[in-house]
């Protein structure tokens, strides 16, 4: 995907249930291509398919189970993403954490479907372990930022850089987004500064009265 990206995780909110789904979608259609901004949104499975065949979005799964299509209830397999016409898939979300192998399972499934995955890390050195499995990109993300109002470039900008120059020493061809408290055009500025592709955010664009003007925002200074 070309820099800059912002992807935006829908998660479980109420306002990112059915008609509020759309709406966000919407929005970041609009805002995208008049930015010229790769915009992703990752609603919820039920969503995947119509987001994806009605709005010039790249649409990504929350999460993607570690098993292959099969006997397994419940669960969703990168094959069953790609059918439902997601383009990737999160993987290990601080709010979904998945062993090393099974982390290792996701990123070679989605390869072999072609879907781009985004694995999230917490730290430098779980950056740099991750990189190994080679995603697409890595997304760094502290728990503790996590829909807060200081974003990781504001609060702890080393762990960004830090995160770039381990991922490099590992694998030149991994990209990084930065998460975690990302809400405003200056956020995404010093994230992109600092050696990033882009951003993963939620709560401040979904949670918005006015998803559109949050979008516009995050893009001011591109």
């Amino acid at each position: 995907m070309k820099a800059p990206v912002i992807l935006i995780n829908l998660k479980a909110y109420r306002e990112s249930i059915g008609h509020d789904a759309q709406r966000i979608a919407v929005a970041a259609e609009e805002v995208g291509k008049d930015a010229g901004v790769t915009m992703c949104i990752a609603p919820m499975f039920m969503d995947i398919h119509p987001m994806r065949h009605h709005y010039d979005l790249e649409v990504f799964s929350q999460h993607v189970d570690p098993v292959d299509p099969g006997a397994y209830t419940g669960r969703i397999s990168a094959r069953a993403l790609k059918i439902a016409g997601a383009t990737g898939s999160l993987v290990n979300h601080s709010e979904y954490r998945q062993t090393i192998a099974d982390i290792e399972h996701c990123v070679n499934a989605l390869k072999t479907e072609k879907l781009t995955s985004v694995v999230c890390s917490n730290n430098v050195a779980t950056s740099a372990a991750l990189a190994v499995l080679g995603p697409d990109y890595i997304a760094i993300e502290p728990p503790e930022l996590i829909g807060g109002s200081v974003s990781v470039s504001q609060a702890n900008p080393a762990i960004i850089t830090d995160s770039v120059e381990a991922v490099r020493k590992v694998r030149d061809d991994v990209r990084l987004l930065t998460g975690a408290g990302i809400n405003s055009g200056q956020c995404v500025r010093t994230a992109l500064d600092l050696g990033t592709d882009g951003v993963l955010l939620a709560s401040n664009v979904v949670k918005a009265k006015d998803p559109e003007a949050a979008l516009r925002n995050l893009v001011s200074l591109l």
